[in-house]
């Protein structure tokens, strides 16, 4: 079946069943922003990348530039948002938004919601802080909540984390939320770069990863 028509029926059905008209007109859109583009006959991609270090040259950062560059590469399109560098107000719980709507806070946060919502891929990019992603990106995470029932649709993620030691157990907590994150969201894994022993500024370029970044970059 045609892909337009497809969506358009899908949009009526959701109507049929009481979903409102609001919501099935953002069905519509969203899916439509979601068609693979095309670039010398290859499909290409919206790609969003959050990034949650507070170093400018920190070894996450390191990380997502490299995937940035292979992903360029093949035609892909980018938008970076660096979480730590940006003012992202934390979820305070008031339900404003009611899970789908304009939240309280007027900042940067914005600028997520325009790209994130059309995007086919997410990129989290992050250091260890306390067994846990950075503070800035989960600010920002926390914040999905506003844009809860537009980003409810499939899309592929990436994950980008640096730690220092070695240790595989540390891993779990990161790995454990960003699983039950795409879970959750129904997002696909689309792969993982785990940089461990980085932990002064810089370490990462004496070690693969950053080519691991840009070889998934490449393949994505």
């Amino acid at each position: 079946m045609n892909r337009r028509i497809f969506m358009k029926r899908a949009g009526l059905a959701l109507l049929g069943t009481g979903f409102g008209m609001k919501s099935a007109l953002l069905f519509m859109k969203n899916a439509y922003a979601r068609t693979p583009r095309t670039q010398g006959g290859e499909k290409t991609m919206k790609i969003f990348v959050l990034t949650g270090s507070p170093r400018e040259n920190g070894n996450s950062n390191i990380l997502a530039d490299h995937f940035i560059k292979g992903a360029k590469e093949q035609g892909h399109e980018i938008v970076r948002f660096d979480a730590a560098q940006k003012n992202v107000h934390p979820c305070i719980a008031c339900n404003s938004c009611g899970m789908d709507g304009p939240c309280v806070f007027k900042d940067d946060f914005e600028f997520v919601r325009e790209h994130i919502v059309p995007a086919d891929l997410a990129v989290f990019a992050t250091p260890m802080y306390y067994f846990g992603i950075s503070a800035q990106l989960k600010a920002v995470i926390d914040r999905f909540y506003a844009i809860n029932g537009q980003i409810h649709v499939p899309k592929k993620a990436v994950l980008l984390m640096t730690y220092a030691n070695n240790s595989p157990a540390h891993e779990l907590p990161i790995l454990t939320h960003y699983e039950k994150l795409l879970d959750y969201l129904g997002w696909e894994d689309a792969g993982r770069v785990v940089a461990s022993g980085t932990w002064t500024a810089g370490s990462v370029l004496r070690t693969d990863f950053p080519n691991k970044a840009y070889e998934l970059g490449k393949r994505i």
